[in-house]
């Protein structure tokens, strides 16, 4: 029991993160964060790589809602891209975990 609640402890960290690089992205460009790598430079590829890599659950879920919400998309389609974005957060969340053990110790 007590590997569930680090791994789901671990997933809230990931989830958190993606969600402060999402909105901080947005308040940066004034536009919700997408899928999109922008290759006009090596330097901005690379950020908006990254930035899709550690904001990615974010961007699925405000997807997966916007669409249940205004498409009417079925639940089926809420429920898996949870799913997709909770397993995203716990592998993200290891990460942020890592570097905040690393930055602390």
């Amino acid at each position: 029991m007590s590997e569930l609640a680090i791994a789901a402890y671990i997933g809230c960290a990931g989830f958190v993160a993606a969600g402060i690089l999402g909105s901080f992205h947005q308040l940066v460009t004034g536009e919700p964060p997408r899928f999109s790598i922008s290759v006009e430079t090596w330097l901005k590829g690379v950020a908006t790589c990254v930035m899709c890599l550690f904001a990615g659950p974010f961007i699925i879920m405000r997807h997966a809602i916007r669409g249940r919400r205004i498409e009417q998309r079925p639940l089926g389609w809420l429920v898996a891209s949870s799913t997709i974005a909770g397993m995203w957060s716990v592998c993200s969340g290891v990460l942020v975990m890592h570097l905040a053990l690393f930055i602390l110790l």
